[in-house]
């Protein structure tokens, strides 16, 4: 059975292959046609054998919570003798070992984990876990989507499988298959329960003709090779390379007459593929009088390519990394049999030019290959005690792979330092699977190198490093020496999935374009005016200029993660697979807030738009803020953009797609209904995704979201974030507004009002001012603390939780703004609130005044007529006391002044008057 490619998906989670036998989920049956009556769950043991499954608990996860919705303990069962064990509906055959009510496995999002009970204990309604994990499958189906979590933490650097319920008529399972040599992965199949999975390898795209069975010759026989049949009308030629010279030993042109079942057999003279050495085979476009017999190794990228080992004798490095680079070659056995080897693609891979597809079965000319079931374990033996799971990163955005860092020109003639350095910006592990590089020369505007990386995987912190086999640190995919040109030239980055961007797109491919760079020497920027306009449109192209640094330099990225965005990048010091070493960005802009925050969804108003606007000195340069949106909805940034203008003389800078605006959201990102509006300083060395923000960073906040990993990744005060209120505002536009100054990172300076982009906000007015008197019962048990009742918030002076517990009872936009002029108290658990509460419009009045007027109960009554327990004042309350009691002692002090003269000159005056009577005696 032939599959589509795109229901071939690496997902299970690979860590060090372990040569035992082991326990694996199989396969799994989640979604029957109609009604789920025959779901089931496949284990299997790679022994083949019986085998106990004592110390095993299956568990079933929900993606909707991520808890477990079921867990089955495995102790005192055992597989069949040919190492099967299923779990499944009571209505299927053959009969599972534990049955199942229907409908009982979930159509996803969600996750079935195989754990070893050794290393904790596991039971319904438990969070998601990895301590313990043997094996995992993560699944969804393209309505459902919201697995992210799950795969996050039960298989790292894998996406979920998608099954798809298109893909076959009738029902489908989602079975495990082998990818390429110890890479296992999952594929839609047709249900195969307690019997070996359908791994048939998955029909090449149609524009590539792949390899699919080999003979090596051995004694007297010849060798064969047969590949798919190519639709395309462009003839084909088969070369064989010699490994030992890297010239061409033969080459046969592909008769497409020949075909067979959609496959074609080339025979090969026994001379030319013989069992005990070295030598490649390789799949062009073009004719064998392209390929003379004796010519050197072609640079020209073949459409597919196979290099062997003979016992004791590789091929040179230059040959396996110019056929299959990044691959390694397949290790011939040291015992030539009689009839040579045979080869057949059994590997489920989709990509090309990878040796560790092919294992050795019998030969099938003209039919589907006969593949052994593999023996190997895609995990190793757990460890009691296992690690748990890994801390949730910051959200890092729907960013893809970018290029990071690029070195095309090394000092020295050697050119052995050249590389090419991607960086994802999540920051850990993830699987390059549909990734390809393509290299351009300026010259013809064509790929001068197409290079697969499907099978590989970043580094634990998201690098991948491709580069010169003596550059260090070790790249992971290498390249032969001098393979990057020095410009003018660009880099381009794809995420294309079913073959080589440039098969399926004339001139210079832009589908599925992540990133580019496009680089020059001095004085020849105007010979790539073509491959600028097409991969970076209006930028010139970058130049590494030999001459800014002593040594070597690199193009590094120090200024944004934006994709085809040139300013990114500076020149550096090399850094491969480290921080890149960026110069130091310009001073933080001081006293630069976010003064107004308004999404485009918040309400159905016609003139409601999405724009962030920041307050600060006027003039102010803001080179080195980064202005990031994160979307909790996504679990990620959805705008991280450097700030490139200056406030204006009224002291605004605007940010969205508006009229009037200073800069611009980009293409397609805009603020959300719910997330959070960051301003950061210094973007790639202490605000880029994956790095937790601190105080130095994070020079304001906003967070409009109730999420707590949001709030907590952003470090807000207690978690304290603020809500758009719809009812703020009478029939029209709704922002949040900034209304105290100074007081950056707190939610009790912001209040819900209409928008006023580059001009002053509305803020609560005594102008709107009501005179309320209210006596508020407890809303909910929790909202007292720990207390019991009221008077925690009363003398803690936390305005703020007042102001939210009355907009539970207002919906009006209530915040601590509002309450300057309020006074408090609590008694006996209620809560009191009286004075003046200032309002936005007559409208937002209106709305207080309703509130104020709910009628109390006697009882209500009664209590909030008692003497108060605690009283706090709102500070212009505060204020007027404070002058009163000034004046008061002012009078005071006057008085007793005014007595103490009095008193004093009465005492003064009798002496003086004694004196002169004494005086005038003598």
């Amino acid at each position: 059975m032939m599959l589509s490619l795109a229901c071939v998906v690496s997902l299970s989670l690979v860590l060090v292959v372990s040569g035992d036998p082991c326990l694996i989920i199989s396969e799994i049956n989640a979604d029957n046609p109609r009604l789920d009556t025959t779901e089931f769950v496949e284990l299997y043991h790679t022994s083949g054998k019986r085998a106990s499954l004592e110390g095993y608990t299956l568990v079933f996860y929900n993606g909707n919570g991520n808890i477990a919705y079921k867990v089955l303990d495995l102790k005192g069962y055992s597989t069949d003798d040919r190492g099967f064990f299923l779990v499944g509906s009571v209505d299927m055959l053959p009969k599972p070992a534990i049955l199942l009510p229907p409908n009982t496995v979930q159509n996803g999002p969600d996750a079935i984990v195989l754990y070893h009970t050794s290393a904790a204990r596991y039971n319904e309604k438990m969070n998601v876990t990895a301590v313990g994990l043997v094996d995992a499958v993560v699944y969804m189906t393209r309505r459902t989507g919201g697995a992210e979590f799950l795969a996050e933490t039960l298989t790292p650097g894998e996406p979920a499988f998608v099954e798809d319920e298109t893909t076959l008529e009738g029902d489908e399972s989602i079975e495990r298959c082998l990818l390429s040599e110890d890479r296992w992965g999952f594929q839609v199949s047709s249900p195969s329960p307690g019997q070996r999975n359908n791994c048939t390898p998955p029909a090449a795209a149609a524009t590539s003709p792949v390899i699919t069975e080999l003979k090596l010759g051995g004694g007297q026989v010849d060798g064969f090779v047969e590949l798919t049949e190519a639709p395309a009308a462009s003839p084909l030629v088969l070369v064989v390379w010699d490994g030992k010279t890297d010239r061409v030993s033969v080459g046969v042109d592909v008769d497409a007459e020949s075909s067979r079942n959609g496959l074609i057999s080339v025979t090969i003279e026994k001379n030319y593929m013989k069992g005990d050495e070295s030598g490649a085979v390789a799949i062009y476009s073009g004719r064998a009088t392209d390929f003379p017999v004796g010519s050197p190794l072609s640079q020209i990228q073949p459409l597919d390519a196979f290099v062997f080992a003979g016992p004791g004798n590789k091929p040179s490095a230059n040959l396996t990394e110019t056929l299959i680079p990044g691959r390694q070659p397949y290790q011939l056995s040291n015992s030539l049999r009689e009839g040579g080897f045979y080869l057949s693609r059994c590997g489920v891979a989709t990509w090309p030019r990878d040796p560790g597809i092919f294992w050795e079965a019998p030969q099938t000319p003209g039919l589907p290959n006969q593949c052994p079931w593999p023996k190997i374990c895609p995990h190793s033996i757990v460890i009691p005690g296992g690690t748990d799971s890994p801390p949730h990163l910051p959200p890092w955005g729907n960013s893809d792979f970018l290029i990071n860092e690029l070195n095309t020109d090394t000092p020295g003639a050697a050119e052995d330092g050249e590389y090419i350095e991607l960086w994802h910006p999540s920051g850990r592990r993830v699987s390059l699977q549909g990734i390809w590089i393509l290299l351009f020369s300026a010259h013809n505007n064509k790929p001068y190198r197409e290079i697969s990386l499907s099978g590989h995987f970043t580094t634990s912190k998201g690098y991948f490093l491709l580069g010169s086999d003596r550059l260090v640190p070790a790249p992971s995919l290498r390249l032969p020496p001098n393979t990057i040109q020095n410009g003018p030239d660009a880099v381009a980055l794809y995420r294309s999935p079913f073959g080589p961007p440039s098969a399926a797109q004339r001139g210079i491919p832009t589908k599925g374009l992540l990133d580019a760079v496009v680089y020059r020497q001095r004085g020849s920027d105007q010979e790539a005016q073509e491959l600028s306009k097409a991969l970076t449109p209006g930028q010139l192209p970058l130049l590494e200029d030999p001459e800014v640094l002593p040594g070597d330099e690199a193009l590094s990225r120090c200024r944004g993660l934006y994709p085809y965005d040139l300013s990114a990048f500076s020149v550096a010091p090399p850094t491969p697979l480290r921080e890149n070493s960026c110069p130091r960005p310009p001073p933080a802009p001081e006293g630069v807030v976010i003064s107004e925050v308004a999404s485009g969804h918040w309400t159905n108003h016609s003139r409601q738009r999405a724009f962030v606007e920041l307050h600060g000195p006027p003039m102010t340069d803001l080179r080195g803020l980064v202005l990031s949106v994160f979307d909790q909805e996504r679990t990620g940034t959805v705008i991280a953009l450097p700030l490139t203008g200056f406030i204006d003389q009224n002291g605004f800078y605007m940010v969205g797609n508006v009229t009037g605006a200073d800069q611009t959201f980009p293409e397609g990102s805009t603020v959300p209904v719910r997330g959070a509006v960051v301003l950061c300083y210094d973007l790639f060395s202490v605000c880029r995704a994956g790095t937790a923000l601190t105080n130095s960073s994070l020079r304001d906040v906003l967070v409009f979201s109730e999420n707590q990993q949001l709030l907590s990744s952003l470090s807000t005060s207690r978690g304290r974030h603020v809500m758009p209120a719809l009812r703020s505002v009478e029939d029209g536009p709704v922002s949040l507004s900034r209304c105290s100054c100074c007081e950056v990172r707190s939610s009790s300076s912001w209040t819900s009002s209409s928008p006023t982009p580059h001009s002053a906000n509305l803020c609560p007015s005594s102008a709107f001012s009501s005179r309320i008197d209210l006596c508020l019962g407890p809303l909910s048990s929790d909202w007292q603390g720990q207390s019991r009742d009221c008077s925690g918030l009363i003398h803690g002076k936390r305005v703020a939780e007042v102001a939210d517990y009355l907009e539970q009872r207002c919906h009006c936009g209530i915040s601590a703004l509002y309450l300057q002029g309020a006074n408090f108290s609590c008694v006996s658990g209620w809560l009191r609130v009286w004075g003046n509460i200032q309002a936005l419009s007559d409208h937002q009045k209106a709305l207080i005044i309703q509130t104020s007027h709910m009628n109390p109960s006697s009882a209500e009554t009664d209590v909030c007529s008692s003497p108060t327990t605690g009283r706090y004042t709102g500070a212009a309350s505060a204020l007027g006391l404070q002058i009163g009691l000034i004046v008061a002692v002012l009078l005071l002090l006057g008085l007793g002044a005014a007595l103490f003269t009095y008193f004093y000159r009465r005492s003064h005056g009798s002496a003086v008057s004694i004196e002169v009577q004494d005086f005038t005696l003598q």
